[in-house]
């Protein structure tokens, strides 16, 4: 009776050594970075929100970037991420939304899919209040030129939506294939440009763009939408891996491109 026990954990170490082995090349890269990393505590009412943030090595004040991690929480890749947005010139911060309250953030879950449930089950007010209170941090730092953008991925991505909505003060927005789902109802509210980026193999959100790009049309709000050739979902983590294919990294450089670009003329 103890085998199926045996083996069962044995699957839980293998899935869990597949994720760390996946992102060490994003943990490498961390580690070798000549810029100022470190993690802050972003008091929100009556919690306390663990940031991961990246300075650059510039001369002025620079533009921030509040990154929203996928469903996946908190990881090496959505630091490294923090990281090369600080190479570009501009102070990026990651809050983990699965922290909070003590003794609370991702790496405390025992697998992916407990990760995943949580972030899921998050309330819908509680992520717009958390995101919010990191934007007025980073915004507000001694180093900041008082300019906030945000870019999410995956889950990330629909979370943007939401702050487009309920933050008027952020200069633009950056969906990684993330869908507008509840935030459809009130497009109205959005202040700044919306990007988005999406793999033209991942159907699940590339067939809500064209009543996305409908929608804002009629609010009159901005939006630009673009489809990568042949890319998967989840491309921007994808097309940096040492393992990436051809499709996923041009679509990872060129959504890189776009956002960074745009980043500078805010």
């Amino acid at each position: 009776m103890k085998k199926p026990a045996i083996v069962l954990t044995s699957l839980l170490c293998l899935l869990a050594c597949n994720k760390a082995e996946a992102q060490e090349w994003a943990k490498a890269k961390l580690e070798k970075s000549p810029r100022h990393l470190e993690w802050v505590d972003v008091q929100q009412g009556d919690r306390k929100l663990k940031c991961f943030i990246a300075y650059p090595e510039v001369k002025e004040k620079a533009t921030s970037v509040v990154v929203v991690h996928e469903i996946f929480g908190m990881s090496d890749w959505v630091r490294e991420v923090c990281d090369e947005l600080a190479a570009e010139g501009f102070i990026a911060i990651a809050p983990d939304l699965l922290s909070g309250k003590a003794g609370e953030e991702t790496s405390k879950y025992k697998s992916v899919d407990d990760v995943r449930k949580a972030v899921h089950d998050l309330p819908r007010n509680q992520i717009s209040a958390d995101l919010s209170a990191v934007s007025t941090y980073v915004s507000h730092l001694p180093s900041a030129n008082g300019k906030v953008a945000t870019a999410g991925f995956c889950w990330g991505g629909s979370q943007v939506w939401l702050e487009m909505e309920t933050n008027p003060s952020l200069k633009s927005g950056f969906v990684f294939y993330g869908t507008p789902d509840a935030s459809l109802l009130e497009l109205d509210k959005i202040k700044a440009p919306v990007y988005g980026f999406y793999g033209e193999k991942d159907a699940r959100v590339t067939s809500t763009i064209e009543d996305t790009t409908e929608r804002m049309k009629k609010a009159g709000k901005s939006y630009s939408p673009k489809v990568y050739t042949n890319a998967s979902h989840g491309f921007m983590r994808a097309g940096e891996a040492p393992d990436a294919d051809a499709p996923n990294h041009q679509a990872y450089s060129e959504g890189w491109s776009v956002m960074t670009k745009t980043l500078h003329g805010i």
